[in-house]
């Protein structure tokens, strides 16, 4: 496949313009800050404001009193890293560069991601070009910093968090990635992934000397310090409540102990052992919204809260079951908790489960307080979005995203023109394609093992959001006119190859 490259595409960005909708302050240089924060594995009913009752979010709560709540957000993707390809780049899982989780393979301990390549253009260059100072703070996983994926090379000024998600797996690592180098953080790091067959499991075994994510809170803080008299882009992708469970003691203590009565976590479904796994697995929760406080608190120090656009959402659902069915992957609770809501499909699938998200917007003057949109929209929209509030001019009109500015000053839709689709190369390959209230899905497109794809499903989300009928049988041309847009809106990606016969687009 012949790349565009990357000087061409910025190119056609043109200069400095004024977005259509522009105030005459940012005309004079005030152009709006724009603070995007993404939770890892955060399903769409785990926070107050979407219907949770046990776990404690009040900060993110409040974020969406005073702005907009989304009831039809999407991810990009089911997992990590295609997730955060899809929002950096813009483009929609049928032509990006990352369509599944790979490691890079170059060697390294925790060496890192499939790197983007030189060529893609994220929104931090974008925002970059229009005079904004940008930083990351968080979890990565598009590239090494020896690859082009780097941070660093894709736009970023400051990058602090963990590069790579397998060094992710533990919150107290050996390392965490600064700029283009590595600080050690614990001299006696507990890896991320342990059993513990037999004994007491004592949380305290499990704890080193320095907690990741305060770390990256701490510089996500500074950050805002040192960039609070210009524009800046800040991009949160905070690790929590990806598993390991192991938040921090003062705030598991807050959750009643009744919960884990017998019910010690082992280690069975992968990641580390933890004795009071429900009440661990609310803290991470709790923990991520004091994250999110502390961050709206720094802007309101500063004056900046008031021109500065706060989104705040999660890279895919919730941890999937393991094969101990009374947890999920990593000690979770996700049936305890109602993680998902009524929606059906955890993280890894392309069920309403494994893609909605939880999303909320503040924006003074623009996003009204304590309003509501079920508008559906995804990640691709915030390359747009971010672009036009920032000022860019896209003359690329090739989009898989739309402008969702008119919703977030009160429209109750914007015209989108293609199809919102998922084009997942991992748990055996899926295709989504979500046209209106369409949704066709099917499975098992890398036909391993020699098991075929899968026969098409179809749903009507408006009246089914759940999934719970297959409508594809009675709307054949629905499913094919679905099938047919996906397959000509889709890309071939030599490195996250689909089987096809006689390499036409149609599928065996």
């Amino acid at each position: 496949m012949k790349r565009i490259t990357k000087r061409n595409i910025m190119a056609a960005f043109g200069s400095v313009m004024l977005a259509g909708l522009a105030s005459c302050a940012q005309a004079a240089g005030e152009k709006p800050n724009i603070v995007f924060i993404l939770a890892d594995d955060l399903g769409y009913g785990e926070l107050g404001c979407y219907g949770q009752e046990k776990i404690r979010t009040p900060h993110i709560d409040q974020l969406a009193k005073e702005g907009m709540k989304f009831n039809q957000h999407y991810t990009g993707a089911p997992v990590c890293a295609p997730a955060r390809c899809v929002l950096m780049t813009g483009k929609s899982l049928a032509r990006a560069e990352i369509r599944g989780n790979r490691d890079s393979g170059n060697g390294k301990k925790f060496p890192g991601q499939f790197p983007i390549t030189a060529d893609a253009v994220t929104i931090a260059e974008v925002l970059k070009e229009q005079g904004y100072t940008t930083g990351a703070f968080g979890k990565w996983g598009l590239g090494p910093s020896d690859t082009t994926g780097s941070p660093m090379k894709q736009g970023f000024d400051r990058y602090y968090g963990y590069n790579c998600q397998r060094n992710a797996h533990s919150y107290y690592p050996p390392f965490l990635d600064s700029d283009e180098g590595t600080v050690t953080i614990n001299k006696n790091p507990i890896p991320g992934h342990k059993r513990q067959p037999k004994g007491e499991v004592k949380a305290e075994d499990y704890i080193a000397e320095n907690y990741a994510p305060k770390l990256i809170l701490d510089e996500s803080l500074k950050f805002i310090d040192k960039n609070k008299d210009k524009p800046f882009f800040l991009y949160l992708p905070f690790v929590e409540p990806h598993v390991s469970i192991q938040s921090p003691q003062e705030l598991i203590d807050t959750y009643p102990k009744e919960w884990d009565k017998d019910r010690e976590y082992r280690g069975q479904n992968g990641y580390l052992p933890h004795p009071r796994p429900r009440a661990a697995y609310a803290a991470m929760i709790t923990d991520l919204d004091r994250h999110v406080g502390a961050v709206m608190e720094r802007l309101k120090k500063y004056g900046l809260d008031e021109n500065t656009i706060v989104i705040f959402t999660s890279d895919n659902g919730p941890t999937h079951e393991g094969g101990d069915k009374r947890f999920n992957i990593g000690g979770a609770d996700c049936e305890f908790f109602n993680s998902r809501g009524e929606l059906k499909g955890y993280k890894g699938s392309c069920y309403e489960g494994g893609i909605r998200i939880p999303c909320v917007v503040k924006w003074p003057g623009k996003v009204k307080p304590g309003s509501e949109t079920s508008f559906p929209s995804y990640f691709p929209d915030w390359f747009v979005t971010m672009a036009h509030i920032g000022g860019a001019t896209l003359a690329d009109k090739d989009q898989d995203g739309v402008d969702i500015t008119p919703v977030l000053e009160g429209a109750a839709s914007v015209k989108r023109d293609v199809p919102m689709i998922w084009d997942f190369h991992n748990y055996g390959g899926i295709v989504a394609i979500r046209e209106g209230k369409w949704k066709a899905l099917r499975r098992n497109l890398l036909e391993k093992n020699g098991k075929p794809a899968a026969p098409w499903e179809l749903y009507d989300i408006e009246v089914d959001p759940a999934e719970k009928n297959n409508v594809a049988s009675e709307h054949k041309d629905v499913v094919k006119q679905l099938e047919k847009v996906w397959l000509e809106r889709r890309t071939i990606e030599p490195d996250f190859p689909v089987p096809f016969v006689d390499g036409k687009k149609e599928l065996k």
